[in-house]
């Protein structure tokens, strides 16, 4: 029988068995990690869909106690919220509004623009009213409005805090021009005084018109209880009307949501 013959040296390749991969499993460094990501992302995620609502909450409430055409965009401050929450009072919520209506003024003035902070703010056993401890405020008011409210076109002046409002006087005694100080009365009320005339007296006719149209202060309405108008700047655009208060109070249509905190 034949019997194959192997060379001296040779070598020759056998098959070998497929290895097996071993998993290899996760360290329990790996796993302390894992789980001290979770337990301090986790609660990061809770007070942040938390956050979402109290401010989605808090913007229905005010648009709609406010009666402002969108929702004003609201901000909590501080961490974490969750707690805030539960303890009843939010640490410090800011708040933007637009296009605030003046009704119910012989001479409305609306307020194109409302940036409020709110320090301290809770809610009503009720949920009836929202209260703030203290709050700071500022209302920008634009000369277009200004000039709808005062009947005559007006606008910045060239000293500070001083605005300008073109006169027609009657019976034909032509047109002037003159600059006036606005600052804040009583009563949220923003006055007028120390008229001056460009390049030129006043004549009686234009006193007695600046009389008919100035003599009154103008109103701001719509504002939060307990908010005291502090000062009123002129400038380019409008005039600034800085606010302060202390236990400022909201008090939402109730039609409004009984959980807006």
């Amino acid at each position: 029988m034949y019997q194959p013959t192997y060379e001296t040296g040779a070598s020759y390749d056998t098959p070998e068995a497929p290895r097996t991969r071993r998993r290899r499993r996760p360290s329990a460094t790996a796993i302390a990690l894992a789980a001290l990501l979770t337990l301090v992302l986790l609660p990061v995620a809770v007070d942040r869909l938390v956050t979402a609502r109290v401010e989605s909450r808090t913007a229905k409430a005010f648009q709609e106690g406010m009666d402002t055409p969108a929702r004003p965009e609201v901000h909590v401050r501080g961490f974490p919220v969750l707690t805030q929450v539960a303890s009843g009072t939010l640490r410090r919520v800011d708040i933007t509004a637009h296009d605030i209506p003046a009704d119910g003024s012989a001479r409305p003035l609306p307020l194109s623009e409302l940036d409020l902070r709110l320090d301290g703010l809770t809610t009503s056993d009720d949920d009836s009213e929202a209260r703030a401890r203290s709050a700071e405020a500022t209302a920008r008011l634009t000369y277009r409005d200004v000039s709808d409210a005062l009947g005559l076109e007006v606008s910045q002046g060239t000293g500070p805090g001083r605005i300008s409002a073109d006169v027609l006087l009657p019976l034909g005694g032509g047109r002037i021009t003159v600059t006036t100080t606005v600052s804040a009365a009583s009563g949220n009320r923003i006055a007028f005084d120390d008229f001056q005339v460009d390049g030129g007296v006043l004549p009686a006719l234009g006193q007695a018109v600046l009389d008919q149209v100035f003599a009154q202060p103008i109103q701001l309405r719509n504002l939060p209880d307990g908010l005291s108008l502090r000062s009123v700047t002129a400038t380019a655009t409008g005039l600034d009307a800085r606010f302060t208060g202390r236990s400022v109070t909201f008090r939402p249509d109730e039609t409004s949501s009984n959980q807006d905190l």
